[in-house]
């Protein structure tokens, strides 16, 4: 089986005072246990706020550190998991339940395993 990353994009800020975030942890659990349940499942994680982030950059020889995500933007990069389907089509049925769940864009992308 191969490996697939479902990145979870997320607007930068709180959430909206309408959004349930117990609900939908509770709905997350439930999905990653379907997906340990299918064999699945391989690693997943949350991350801190993009404000937290460091970016590296070697240049002329030197490294250069900024603080912040590397591009700016009203989303960022907030947890991803990484799973194992039979193919793109089974991947992206998991990134679709994701969606659902989290009402936030999933990218679904194939690891290279080269």
């Amino acid at each position: 089986m191969k490996q697939y990353l479902l990145s979870v994009y997320q607007p930068d800020g709180d959430p909206p005072p309408e959004v349930d975030l117990g609900a939908i942890m509770r709905e997350l659990e439930v999905w990653n246990q379907e997906l340990r349940d299918a064999g699945a499942w391989v690693f997943a994680g949350g991350l801190h706020p993009a404000s937290t982030a460091t970016v590296v950059r070697a240049k002329d020889g030197d490294l250069l550190f900024t603080d912040g995500p590397y591009v700016e933007g009203k989303e960022h990069l907030g947890g991803f998991t990484v799973i194992r389907a039979e193919d793109l089509d089974a991947a992206l049925e998991w990134g679709g339940k994701l969606s659902r769940i989290t009402t936030l864009p999933i990218e679904v992308r194939p690891v290279n395993e080269g």
